[in-house]
């Protein structure tokens, strides 16, 4: 089977706290290849429609939508996780998005939890959506004395490990221990969970359906860094899946808060999307953005 260059995304989270829109316009103008969807706060976001449109005014395609399941979007399309979830298929499936990216259930939604895998099996069944689930990482002592540098010396002092911390989800936080037909791989929370990244890519294996590409340094919050400024093995996960018969998506998730102007903020996220295009290069295919090139956009 010929593969195709992998397509690479940006999501609209990325961009905060410009909004979605900005998201789409750099991601035309930086050349990637389409977006991911955050459903948040933003209400632009929440609206079908609206999103519909900015794919089509920046002739960029929704890649992914990631459900509203963050504790800072809980009452976003209402209160239950379940409606949500079933809610972002649905979105999925109006846009043309072949990927729903979801977090495991808080435990406190005990009805949730409760129905997960069955609900997750059934929504891909019914619809043909990929319902990655991503790998999740502890609330961790340690960010009670700083969730910066000094946790993140604090975790490589300890052999990786995150020392006393908890977990807020009803499922583990390492997705290969309950078992999913897809999952979403996020080299952020592996960085903050001290989690091997190299071997849940191997416990993912074929099931691996979409790639966040982020880094971190260990700290003891969400660093969601560029690639290649942590120590994350990006540029192998990268070269792995270019050399697998990977067929979903890498969309980079990462923090540009830190930018002073639109342009640093540019800047940040060309250099991010320089280093997926480098170490996604599958050998034998020119440059070029495969069968999502622009010359094959609609």
């Amino acid at each position: 089977m010929m593969l195709e260059e992998i397509p690479v995304g940006l999501s609209t989270a990325s961009v905060y706290p410009q909004g979605i829109e900005a998201a789409f316009r750099y991601a035309a103008d930086l050349g990637y290849d389409g977006v991911e969807v955050m459903v948040w706060g933003d209400p632009i976001s929440q609206d079908v429609g609206r999103v519909e449109a900015l794919s089509h005014k920046y002739q960029m395609p929704i890649l992914s939508i990631h459900a509203p399941c963050l504790v800072i979007s809980q009452r976003v399309w209402g209160r239950d996780p379940i409606r949500k979830l079933e809610r972002a298929v649905h979105a999925a499936d109006a846009l043309g998005a072949p990927t729903v990216v979801v977090h495991p259930p808080f435990r406190w939604q005990r009805a949730y939890v409760a129905a997960f895998e069955d609900l997750v099996g059934e929504l891909e069944s019914d619809s043909g959506i990929a319902v990655a689930v991503e790998n999740m990482f502890p609330l961790r002592a340690d960010r009670l004395f700083g969730a910066g540098e000094g946790s993140a010396k604090r975790l490589a002092a300890r052999g990786g490990s995150p020392g006393l911390s908890t977990s807020a989800f009803g499922k583990s936080i390492d997705p290969t221990d309950d078992g999913y037909a897809n999952y979403t791989l996020d080299l952020s929370h592996t960085a903050t969970a001290g989690m091997d990244a190299l071997a849940m890519f191997e416990r993912m294996a074929s099931g691996m359906r979409h790639l966040h590409l982020t880094d971190g340094d260990g700290a003891a919050h969400d660093e969601h860094m560029i690639p290649g400024d942590g120590n994350q093995p990006c540029s192998e996960i990268c070269r792995r899946i270019a050399a697998s018969e990977f067929d979903g998506a890498v969309v980079l998730e990462v923090t540009t808060s830190s930018a002073r102007s639109k342009d640093e903020r540019a800047a940040m996220l060309a250099r991010s999307l320089d280093f997926a295009r480098t170490h996604l290069r599958r050998p034998g295919i020119a440059d070029g953005h495969g069968p999502l090139s622009r010359e094959g956009r609609p």
